[in-house]
């Protein structure tokens, strides 16, 4: 006799030869300021803030359908937040990096409710007017600078170590922060919603899903990433100016690195980061040759490979670092009994059971 049994998988062969080595590599990337220099640490925090940043979007865009290019409002909203706090309210700069994340998650309501009303394009370029109309006010506000923004002075009483590690581990806290965040979001219940909305919005409420209501949680927790990113960002660069702040960069740096990456996956957003930085560096002298090039990647993958390269390769070699998906697999606790040499065909009908004869 044998048994079967069924066994729920939930990781995969990628992930458990991946877990021990994104412990290799957090443990290196922790230990960062013990050894290596100030410039290796500022290129570290711009690395891990376009982690953050993309997989902010990617949770917007690639899991619950809202394509925005207004992301840059809550950047900016961060940025001046941080500094706010820091500068005029005396709050020291570290712990305002949080709460200027909430801040920006706090207008990130108003927001919701003037663009939620508007559907597919018309909610991409509603968001990009909000975020203008952000610029402007902040341009317009003398106690925040107005248009030539101000610098963060209280961090500069820092000493230059002790601010540089503690920037470059802020932002290191931000883009695992971000990508646990999804990670656990996509394996919830609230996960599933979102993915129903983003494929038919109509089935998923005809369903039961709040659709609403799961649109806002997800566009406020996004507000959030981003608004706790930038104030990491302007840490970093010490000062605050409106037009950079609010710049639509920021949104064509999250959708690029999303689209070369692969939407809808977390592993896309930080390939897409690893060749972004990559070609950032590497052409950053060419100039506005730079800026073709990245242009044509884009291009090319949105044409060829919808799903990105991160797509590509999980195609080929089914590769999943972060499985979100149960799967069943049905195991035997013995092999199957060998079929005799002699055996006769019957003219039994298949799938029927038959019984053991008696001599065997």
């Amino acid at each position: 006799m044998s048994g079967r049994q069924l066994r729920v998988e939930r990781q995969t062969r990628a992930s458990r030869v991946g877990v021990p080595a994104a412990i290799i590599i957090l443990a290196i990337a922790v230990s960062l300021p013990l050894w290596g220099s100030s410039n290796l640490m500022k290129t570290g925090v711009t690395f891990l803030t376009l982690v953050a940043l993309a997989q902010m979007w990617n949770l917007l865009a690639g899991y619950a359908g809202l394509l925005s290019v207004g992301q840059q409002a809550f950047v900016g909203i961060g940025a001046y937040g941080v500094w706010a706090l820091a500068e005029k309210g005396g709050v020291h700069p570290f712990v305002a990096v949080p709460i200027a994340g909430l801040i920006a998650a706090a207008f990130a309501l108003p927001t919701a409710g003037l663009t939620f009303r508007l559907r597919g394009g018309y909610f991409a370029v509603g968001t990009w007017v909000v975020a203008e109309v952000f610029r402007l006010l902040v341009i317009n506000i003398a106690w925040l600078g107005g248009g030539s923004g101000g610098s963060i002075t209280s961090v500069g009483r820092i000493a230059r170590d002790t601010r540089e590690a503690a920037v470059y581990w802020l932002a290191l806290g931000v883009a695992v922060g971000a990508v646990v965040l999804v990670y656990l979001i996509l394996r919830s219940k609230g996960g599933l919603a979102l993915a129903s909305i983003r494929d038919d919005q109509t089935a998923a409420a005809g369903l039961g899903v709040n659709t609403v209501r799961s649109k806002l949680w997800v566009y406020v927790l996004s507000a959030f990433g981003c608004g706790t990113t930038g104030a990491v960002i302007y840490l970093n660069l010490l000062t605050v100016q409106p037009e950079g702040a609010f710049s639509l960069n920021w949104s064509a740096l999250m959708i690029f690195t999303v689209v070369i990456g692969g939407v809808g996956t977390i592993e896309g957003p930080i390939l897409g980061a690893l060749i972004f930085f990559g070609l950032q560096q590497v052409l950053s002298d060419y100039g506005s040759w730079y800026l073709v090039l990245i242009g044509t990647i884009a291009a090319t993958s949105a044409v060829f490979a919808k799903q990105g390269l991160w797509g590509i390769l999980n195609r080929r070699w089914t590769l999943e670092l972060f499985p979100v998906r149960r799967r069943v697999d049905l195991d035997s606790d013995a092999d199957p009994p060998a079929t005799e040499p002699d055996a006769q065909p019957t003219d039994r009908p298949k799938g029927s059971a038959s019984a053991p004869s008696e001599d065997g």
